[in-house]
């Protein structure tokens, strides 16, 4: 368990000195306009009216926009989820396994928090604001660790390799 702790400490130490540092902003930058993208595109998908404009999902009829920031692209959780699973024991190829499909829930989910978030605060601020920063935080926090768990859950079933 120290071994775990500290190895988590460590990776999440890193990360986020990593995701801070000025020669990762503009990869995560990029990223963060076209997650606005992808969000404007579900939007319209589902009848909707959006268009992306850098950091901002805008409905073009209102002109009501919401601005995707750093936090808002689930970095942070991503970088926790990492941090967990190259802690826990387990096999490479496993960790591997876990931080692909780990990512791809986590980015899955805040798609829909930031679509929800965006349709939500064009008919109610007073409910945006609660959802955005109680609902939705939480919600996140509880899918990151949703997904570790059901990952280590995952581990036990693989039978240990013949000695």
């Amino acid at each position: 368990m120290i071994r775990f702790a500290v190895i988590f400490l460590v990776c999440l130490a890193i990360g986020f000195a990593l995701l801070l540092a000025p020669f990762t902003q503009p990869p995560f930058e990029r990223a963060t306009a076209s997650l606005v993208t992808v969000c404007a595109f579900l939007v319209r998908t589902f009848g909707g009216q959006a268009a992306a404009q850098h950091n901002f999902l805008v409905n073009p009829a209102t002109g009501y926009m919401i601005e995707v920031k750093d936090t808002c692209n689930a970095s942070n959780v991503t970088l926790m989820l990492w941090a967990a699973m190259l802690a826990f024991p387990a096999p490479w190829l496993q960790k591997l396994k876990g931080l692909v499909a780990g990512t791809v829930a986590i980015h899955v989910l805040n798609l829909v928090r930031i679509v929800s978030l965006f349709y939500l605060g064009q008919y109610n601020t007073g409910w945006f604001d609660f959802a955005h920063l109680y609902v939705w935080e939480s919600l996140i926090m509880l899918g990151t660790m949703v997904i570790f768990s059901v990952w280590v859950q995952q581990l036990r079933r693989i039978p240990p390799p013949a000695v």
